[in-house]
């Protein structure tokens, strides 16, 4: 082999490992998810700990929630108003921002938001409990980490980020109201545009699509969690892991889900 194609074969050589590798993570996370889905579907599953839970990704993640649809509603309300005043379209700005909202940017920016948040957390937590031998642990004691530590943090993002993002959605729609009418529009005008554009589908679609960014918030945490190693080094790592994948595929599954639903 000369040396050129040696050089030639490197790259080649370094690409394929990172499709294995990424292959060999794939398969992992789906036995894991096999695993827990087989837990939910024999009802076995520990609702404490689902319950608290329930409370550390949903209820702890409301002030940030708050603050992230508030500001991207009046954002929203703010671009769209001064253009469609200009040009007479005073009757689209409440239908463009109650659209905008419940269809992209409350489940987007809630499960963004949360990805850096809980998904970190998550993360965080599971590998400290992996390196530190716990989840070994709970092994001996014949207690599947799958059904103790996967499956409560899966069913609690399924539950909390609904109301995560509808909550966003009603500070949204609040705070674009604010703004609307702080630029020249009639309350009445932006209710009405509002009540006329905005259908309960896209509401529905919109919760639909945060259930599925909280399941890949916390499967996606879970599994980054549970395969650290090294250390405090491999807890950083996974936690870093952990956002960025989550982040990458929400906003990939977020198209699919575009083009299933509207």
């Amino acid at each position: 082999m000369t040396r050129r194609t040696a050089a030639l074969l490197t790259p080649i050589e370094a690409l394929g490992r990172v499709i294995l590798h990424a292959l060999a993570e794939a398969g992992r996370a789906a036995l894991m998810l096999r695993a827990a889905a087989g837990w939910l579907v024999r009802g076995r599953w520990e609702f404490r700990e689902t319950i608290r839970q329930i409370n550390a990704i949903g209820v702890d993640s409301v002030p940030i929630v708050l603050i992230t649809g508030l500001f991207a509603g009046m954002v929203l309300a703010y671009q769209t108003a001064r253009q469609l005043l200009t040009y007479g379209g005073a009757g689209f700005v409440g239908g463009l921002v109650g659209l905008s909202m419940a269809r992209e940017a409350a489940p987007v920016f809630t499960a963004i938001t949360a990805a850096g948040r809980v998904g970190a957390g998550i993360a965080a937590e599971l590998g400290a409990m992996n390196v530190t031998e716990q989840t070994d642990a709970l092994r001996v004691l014949a207690v599947d980490p799958v059904r103790y530590l996967v499956v409560p943090r899966l069913v609690a993002a399924a539950f909390a980020m609904p109301g995560l993002a509808m909550l966003a959605n009603v500070v949204g729609s609040l705070g674009g109201f604010l703004v609307a009418t702080s630029v020249g529009l009639s309350s009445s005008a932006y209710t009405l545009s509002l009540q006329q554009f905005l259908l309960p589908y896209d509401v529905l679609a919109g919760l639909v699509k945060a259930t599925c960014f909280g399941v890949i918030i916390a499967a996606v945490g879970c599994f980054r969690g549970l395969s650290a190693a090294g250390g405090a080094d491999g807890v950083g790592r996974a936690t870093t892991g952990a956002v960025v994948t989550a982040v990458v595929m929400i906003l990939v599954v977020n198209y699919f889900l575009n083009l299933i639903f509207f």
